[in-house]
């Protein structure tokens, strides 16, 4: 494109050269009304006019095309409110223009043919950046008026391509989906598949007890979550005929969408990993958030049980962090002050070993 533009500019600065060599003086006009070069202009013209070709070449462009796409880079930075308003105000500005330039029109001479141009080019201008500048202002109105309708948070997240998240039956049965989703640490939406409504009603469902009450609280967490989370929750249709296993389904659905899964389930979490999808693990964000515990530290608790090694005492801070003091079967159902040794990070929590401290 830019080579065709430069020929067209060697084109045009030629012509332009030609046009201008006779005011120049390197063009003659014969008394029989014919053009001849004078007798010290021959070289003067053949450097005059490769001059205009140099400057056809070199500048067309920068009128045509480096304009254009600085043009078009511009209105691609524009949203849609802004464009809209820009052309909206535009249209106004220039039918005032026109309206205000058909009396000064009537002027004689050059004001009749420049104040028209002038006005219009000023008021189109000026409306312009006077809509764009108002238009949060504008479009207020024109949806109080009912002329347009702006999508609500939700619709606009998910015009947006908002992530989907599938959660997994463990997450929702755990309870703490809804604290983290009202905290507003979830960005996206929430995808519930129905076989996992179907497992959570099955769960809620069960002779056991513990299960039974576990599947009703998963059951009214997620209808609370509906009603009153700010973030998105979409049950879906979605199954996967060809796979039995529920895990599998979940990651195969994961795969299609935006590739995020929610769940506490260990096994689930690794084989999505393997597979390249995103895990959001509540019991990793726990410990991740968890207040940081140093070898050499004091704290005070109370030994609760025997451990697994003989003389161990087993605590919990109030967080549920697991502390095993060496020593401390003999301080069961105490309170005990004790120095941290070493901290130990496992799949499932984090375990800190403690001595009990001399005084």
């Amino acid at each position: 494109m830019i080579r065709n533009i430069r020929l067209l500019g060697i084109a045009l600065g030629g012509l332009v050269g030609l046009g201008l060599a006779r005011p120049a003086g390197l063009l003659l006009v014969t008394p029989g009304g014919g053009i001849e070069v004078t007798p010290s202009g021959g070289i003067w013209l053949i450097a005059w006019i490769a001059a205009w070709l140099v400057v056809g070449f070199a500048i067309l462009p920068y009128l045509t095309i480096v304009p254009a796409t600085w043009l078009f880079r511009g209105v691609q930075q524009l949203s849609t409110a802004e464009f809209v308003t820009a052309v909206v105000g535009l249209l106004l500005g220039l039918l005032m223009g026109l309206l205000l330039g058909l009396p000064l029109a009537a002027f004689e001479g050059p004001l009749g043919t420049w104040l028209p141009l002038g006005v219009s080019l000023f008021l189109g201008l000026g409306m312009l950046g006077l809509t764009v500048a108002k238009r949060e202002d504008l479009l207020l109105a024109a949806e109080a008026i009912g002329l347009v309708r702006r999508p609500r948070p939700t619709e606009a997240l998910l015009a947006a391509g908002d992530p989907h998240i599938v959660v997994d039956t463990s997450a929702i049965i755990d309870g703490r989906i809804a604290e983290i989703v009202e905290s507003g640490f979830i960005y996206g939406t929430l995808v519930v598949p129905k076989f996992v409504l179907e497992e959570l009603q099955h769960i809620a469902d069960s002779s056991d007890t513990l299960r039974r009450n576990r599947g009703r609280r998963g059951l009214e967490i997620l209808a609370r979550m509906q009603k009153e989370s700010t973030t998105p929750v979409e049950i879906v249709d979605e199954d996967v005929p060809e796979v039995s296993e529920v895990d599998a389904k979940l990651v195969a659905l994961a795969r299609a969408r935006s590739k995020a899964i929610l769940t506490n389930d260990f096994n689930l979490n690794r084989v999505a990993e393997l597979q390249g999808i995103r895990v959001l693990n509540i019991n990793s964000l726990a410990n991740a958030v968890k207040p940081a515990v140093l070898p050499g530290e004091e704290l005070r608790v109370r030994v609760i049980q025997e451990g697994k090694e003989a003389g161990q005492g087993v605590g919990f801070l109030d967080d549920g962090t697991m502390i095993v003091v060496e020593g401390g079967v003999r301080y069961i159902d105490k309170d005990l002050d004790v120095a941290v040794t070493r901290v130990l990070q496992t799949v499932a929590g984090r375990m800190i070993f403690a001595q009990p401290r001399l005084d």
